[in-house]
């Protein structure tokens, strides 16, 4: 099926790994021109290489998101190069660990303001150019939002309060004809989930028993799912859907895991 996302500039933050680099890939497969934003500065760039090796354009942009007026800067030098924005994925954000009795206020506080706040910002920044274009905006949640997971009280916050801004969004945009929709993840292997794996004493064992709760097929969802969901609510493929939360997790959230 053809996407229709040629030539089409989206900003992806937290573009060149995990979900984030399956986005942007997918993106370039459809002809569409990515804006990888993020603080991981060598694998963007190499990531990048190898678009433009591939004969397509694109733009890294390296900063620390959640710092103040930094994503007015994004929204200036994509226009800059490129003299339009068709969309935005909301992505960057990291499970850090702030628990309420392992954290402390103003960890919160950090959290909050490392996996959330960019998230308006770069709406917020990016409107008047989204207007010309009816873009359209993709917000990565999480389970986490809507199932906890213990020992996460920012990431939690931030991905629940996603999902509120999702709603919000897609009802005051809607005039304007731009769409809003969230896509909710569960068990999906990145590089920070390998991370958390690893950090167990039996990681095989503990991902065996992840796995087995998750009701299609038994496996973990792959980074490519979570990015052709993305790619087609930012396509006018869904070009009536707005304000919806889609869940790609194999039925994690809302089937019965108990399910043999």
């Amino acid at each position: 099926m053809d996407l229709k996302l040629k030539d089409k500039v989206f900003i992806v933050t937290g573009g060149a790994k995990g979900i984030g680099e399956a986005i942007t890939l997918e993106l370039v497969k459809e002809g569409a021109i990515p804006v990888i934003v993020g603080r991981s500065n060598g694998v963007a760039k190499q990531l990048a290489a190898g678009i433009r090796a591939g004969g397509n354009r694109c733009l890294v942009i390296t900063i620390e998101l959640g710092l103040e007026d930094v994503c007015k800067s994004i929204i200036d030098k994509t226009i800059a190069e490129f003299g339009q924005i068709d969309g935005i994925v909301n992505n960057a954000g990291t499970n850090d660990g702030v628990g309420l009795i392992e954290g402390s206020p103003e960890q919160f506080k950090n959290s909050v303001l490392a996996n959330l706040t960019h998230y308006y910002d770069l709406v917020h920044y990016g409107m008047e150019h989204l207007k010309v274009t009816k873009g359209a905006i993709v917000n990565i949640s999480s389970k986490t939002a809507l199932t906890g997971q213990g020992g996460t009280s920012g990431y939690a916050a931030s991905k629940g309060a996603q999902l509120a801004l999702t709603r919000e969004w897609a009802v005051e945009l809607a005039p304007h004809g731009i769409r809003v929709n969230a896509v909710v993840p569960a068990e999906v292997m990145t590089p920070q989930y390998e991370k958390w794996i690893n950090s167990f004493d039996d990681s095989e064992r503990s991902l065996a028993e992840i796995t087995k709760r998750i009701p299609l097929a038994k496996r973990m969802t792959t980074s490519e799912e979570i990015a052709s969901m993305t790619l087609f609510l930012l396509s006018d493929r869904s070009s009536h859907t707005t304000g919806q939360w889609v869940f790609v997790d194999g039925g994690y959230v809302h089937l019965d895991r108990a399910i043999t």
